[in-house]
């Protein structure tokens, strides 16, 4: 028996002593994947072949193989904590030295960008345009905009509205029928909608709805209680322009027939649109305009959901997509990896988008430490995409990605390691003997 035979044994149970050893020191590491030793016999042969009657010559490693199975994934109630809840790597870039990793504990620098717990390396995705779309295709580092949301001009108002076919028609033809906003009974109904010009300022709209005629009704629009389309800069509310809504004999709206302003042929849609409103404000009962405008484009009440039923008069809560200036308030993160600044002023804005990468073989990955890897020739190129894509993992916010690391199977495989090192220990001893014998029969 060859001393070589046990002394490759003991080096091999060391190795898987050092291998179960460094996956229980990790048990309790963020995104650390177990090892397993991988062990192959060792013959001698000779230019002609082994021969059939060739004893081994022992025992040698072959390879320490990582294990990516997925980790349980924790919460902890910090947003810019990641797990990555199937396949992919967090890609991390320090001055162009790229490195992949599964442990998502992420901080934010003082410049803003995302990093590592020690602020070396920054976390790669996707940036956004100025309408806040994600572009793919080019990794930047990835960096929480804090700047304010600017104010956007209201463009567009929505809501559904029912008249009551059986309201009582008013005679606006006479004095005591024209319509006044502050006399209710020249009008049948009432609405309010907040509205936003180009700084931010917001403006109540007030819709007043006149039942005139059966399946006839006007609708009257005032912003802060002023003609909204007046012009100049008389103080005083100039005669109110109605719209006209007609409705078939089914309830359902025809059509919306507005005057000209510029004279001529009224105006015919589905749509109410303020095409000269100048904000301003009006203190003490004069108005004044403000500096600031409308929308380009002008403001459109989209009246295509109105009906006229036997029913109350009444409207849902309407939608308008303007808004005052926001502050950031918080941070949140989608499945997809998709970071949403949300804002004071109700709003919300993606900022930037996490990349994931994948590997034809992520067994040929060299560790690096720091619980990261770099690629290699064995692993392949990187391919990135977003998270959710393709057989990528999604990303799980206010988580992280614990350990794989199965510590039961790890405290057997230390047990078995430890009998195999004594087991090799004792054919060196057997040898020995066998030895001292030999040299005494001499």
């Amino acid at each position: 028996m060859s001393f070589n035979i046990g002394l490759s044994g003991l080096y091999a149970a060391n190795k898987q002593l050092d291998v179960t050893g460094n996956n229980i020191a990790n048990v309790a590491t963020t995104g650390f994947k177990s090892s397993r030793a991988e062990f192959e016999d060792v013959y001698s042969a000779t230019r002609l072949g082994s021969g059939s009657k060739v004893i081994g010559n022992g025992v040698r490693l072959a390879n320490v193989s990582q294990q990516f199975t997925q980790g349980d994934i924790n919460n902890t109630g910090n947003v810019l904590d990641m797990g990555i809840n199937g396949s992919g790597f967090f890609t991390m870039s320090n001055n162009g030295s790229v490195t992949y990793t599964r442990a998502g504990t992420f901080k934010v620098d003082n410049a803003g960008y995302i990093t590592n717990t020690d602020y070396t390396s920054r976390l790669q995705g996707y940036g956004v345009d100025a309408n806040g779309k994600i572009i793919n295709g080019v990794l930047t580092d990835l960096k929480i905009d804090t700047s304010n949301l600017a104010p956007k001009s209201t463009s567009l108002v929505t809501s559904t509205i029912n008249l009551n076919s059986t309201a009582t028609p008013i005679d606006d033809t006479v004095a005591a029928g024209k319509f006044d906003p502050t006399n209710t009974a020249t009008y049948t109904k009432s609405f309010s909608t907040p509205i936003y010009d180009s700084q931010g300022n917001q403006h109540t709209m007030d819709q007043y709805m006149v039942k005139t005629g059966a399946n006839t009704w006007k609708v009257y629009t005032l912003v802060d209680g002023r003609n909204a389309d007046a012009t100049g800069s008389d103080p005083k509310v100039t005669a109110p322009v109605a719209s006209t809504l007609s409705f078939d004999a089914t309830g359902k709206l025809t059509q919306v027939s507005t005057p000209n302003p510029l004279g001529g042929a009224a105006i015919i849609s589905s749509d109410l649109t303020l095409k000269s409103w100048v904000p301003g404000t009006v203190t003490d009962g004069v108005w004044k305009a403000n500096g600031a405008a409308a929308n380009p484009a002008g403001v459109t009440i989209s009246m295509g959901k109105t009906t006229q039923y036997n029913a109350d008069t009444a409207r849902s809560i309407p939608t308008q997509d303007g808004y005052a200036t926001g502050q950031i308030t918080n941070l949140t993160i989608d499945g997809t990896g998709t970071l949403f600044a949300n804002f004071s002023n109700n709003q919300s804005k993606a900022i930037g988008q996490v990349a994931l990468a994948s590997f034809t073989n992520e067994q040929g990955l060299q560790a690096v430490g720091g619980t990261s890897w770099k690629e290699t020739f064995a692993s392949g190129i990187p391919g990135y995409d977003a998270p959710e894509t393709g057989t990528l993992g999604s990303i799980a916010s206010n988580s992280l990605e614990e350990s794989n690391v199965n510590l039961t199977n790890e405290l057997v495989d230390l047990i078995k390691g430890q009998s195999n090192y004594q087991a090799n220990a004792k054919t060196i001893s057997t040898q020995s003997t066998i030895m001292q014998t030999i040299i005494q029969m001499t």
